[in-house]
């Protein structure tokens, strides 16, 4: 890295809001923690939940009884820089990038078939990365590939091209646990960054502020450690900064490039871009920011700003290793604060991958689990706007709340069958929270199939084949629970399935006699099931 020296509408929302609102190893510094402090049950289950997706028993299991330090480690030594998931065929497709002719020289059907060509893309890549949230062997890398994501957000909608989506998603992998600084970096090349923050406009002359703004705002300082003045010094800096029609590769326009002396932050010089990153990476408020962020996703919405400071100059001085900051949070005494459990509302990704995981569930295709999350309101690649999922209360509202439950409800209903589980796609194939469902389809599927629209008939199959890749999800209650009988002692199977599902007081137990069905149906749709 190169720094420069210069909502609701029945009982269960009700009881949801109730509770929410109750609501390399050897170069990490050792935390302030103890190292004779040993992890409890509770303690390596609030770890595992938190730095990744559903923890199971077995995993919790392995982890009780290691120090905070040894815990940590575990999982920063475990990390992916690649997915163990092959990605789409067409990710590896040589040649130029399949863009629409320009203006009147594109035909309607030629507009529609690349529409439609990007919306399968876009699902497919959608089913593919929870795919790799179910498979891989660290979720803390899904986890962080899944904060970075809404932290330099870009979406389809604008950028267009599922590739440019996907090669985006590998960088930030591949950067998740390794230098912000390297990150930054390549992110500010990435070709649908440059598209999603129009610095392909950004010419010499005529100056385009979007992602200068950004990169201050929302991607390293935060409101109020800059100017307008900064802004549009920098956004000259980056001039220039453009990609490849062809090939959909960063390139440097030398001849658009505004190479004239700029100030920013009290910094002067002829600066292009990277000198710009390097002198924001040198700001301390830059650490404070990043970590502030990092505790948010990983501690409480209420970050301690003395702990923020001390972690946020551990990761300055580490050259912003990543993994430093993530080994003093989750080594922190206000990580496994008691007022701390159960303050987070699980995404719908935490929701639908967890829940999927931790009762390990194995569905033969990902994708309808995708759109379920979607219809939750947290559609992968394609964030609301440029700040991104704000989570935490804002996933909770009555449509919402209904779609989760529906969703639990649907995963374990045993052989009934239930309706209005899946959200659909809009007529532009869009996944959004307000989209049709399954439960319009049945109606719409009593027309002859010769009085539907070609569109809508195939929105009926897709949401079809989807709903038969859910109810295909195999689930036996019976063995599930019979991994508490022998290990837990006079604990009842349900104290001891609470005990892994739960992160605070659920509202009710169900009875330790309750068919295993009914237990865990009730356990699930129990309030508190809805935290982390």
């Amino acid at each position: 890295m190169r720094l420069l020296t210069l909502p609701m509408r029945d009982a269960f929302a009700f009881a949801f809001i109730a509770v929410a609102m109750s609501l390399s190893p050897a170069s990490i510094p050792m935390a302030s923690a103890s190292t004779t402090d040993l992890l409890t049950y509770d303690d390596a289950r609030h770890l595992l939940n938190r730095a990744g997706f559903g923890a199971t028993d077995k995993e919790i299991q392995r982890t009780v009884g290691m120090t905070r330090e040894q815990a940590a480690r575990n999982l920063l030594d475990n990390v992916r820089t690649s997915p163990v998931t092959p990605p789409p065929a067409w990710t590896a497709e040589a040649g130029a990038l399949r863009y629409p002719r320009r203006g009147e020289e594109a035909t309607d059907v030629e507009k529609k078939m690349f529409q439609q060509e990007q919306i399968r893309k876009g699902l497919e890549l959608r089913g593919w990365w929870v795919g790799e949230m179910l498979s891989t062997s660290s979720p803390l890398t899904e986890r962080m590939t899944l904060f970075w994501h809404n932290h330099f957000v870009s979406s389809q909608q604008k950028v267009k091209l599922a590739e440019l989506m996907y090669r985006q998603n590998a960088t930030l992998r591949a950067n998740a646990l390794g230098s912000f600084g390297d990150l930054l970096h390549a992110i500010a090349r990435d070709p649908a960054m440059v598209i999603y923050l129009d610095n392909a406009q950004n010419r010499k002359g005529s100056p385009n502020e979007n992602f200068a703004r950004e990169v201050m705002e929302l991607f390293t300082l935060g409101e109020g450690h800059y100017t307008e003045q900064d802004i549009k010094e920098a956004a000259r800096a980056f001039t220039g900064w453009s990609l490849d029609r062809q090939t959909g590769q960063f390139v440097f326009r030398r001849f658009v490039h505004d190479d004239g002396e700029k100030t920013v932050l009290g910094r002067t010089g002829k600066l292009d871009g990277d000198q710009v990153l390097d002198i924001l990476l040198a700001e301390p408020a830059t650490a404070e920011f990043i970590t502030r962020k990092l505790w948010r996703e990983f501690v409480s919405p209420d970050p301690d700003e003395t702990a923020i400071r001390r972690i946020a100059q551990r990761f300055r001085d580490s050259r912003y290793d990543i993994k430093v900051a993530l080994y003093a949070i989750f080594t922190s005494d206000g990580f496994y604060a008691s007022e701390n459990r159960g303050v987070l509302v699980k995404s719908p990704i935490d929701l639908v991958v967890g829940t999927l995981r931790q009762f390990e569930m194995k569905p033969s295709e990902a994708t309808p689990f995708a759109v379920a999350a979607a219809g939750m309101g947290q559609n992968l690649f394609a964030p609301p706007n440029v700040k991104g999922w704000p989570g935490q209360e804002t996933w909770i509202n009555a449509g919402t709340l209904l779609a989760r439950k529906q969703f639990l409800e649907r995963l374990f209903r045993g052989d009934e069958m239930s309706s209005r589980m899946l959200p659909g796609a809009n007529a532009q194939g869009t996944l959004t929270a307000d989209a049709g469902t399954i439960g319009a389809l049945p109606r719409q599927a009593m027309q002859p199939q010769g009085a539907l629209d070609p569109e809508k008939a195939g929105q009926i199959r897709f949401m079809r084949a989807m709903e038969r890749v859910v109810s295909g999800v195999q689930f036996e209650s019976g063995p599930w629970l019979a991994q508490f009988d022998a290990s837990r002692g006079t604990r009842s199977r349900s104290g001891a399935a609470s005990r892994l599902l739960f992160a605070t007081a659920p509202q009710s137990v169900p009875e330790a006699s309750s068919e295993p069905l009914a237990l865990v149906r009730a356990l699930v749709l129990d309030a508190a099931y809805q935290l982390k």
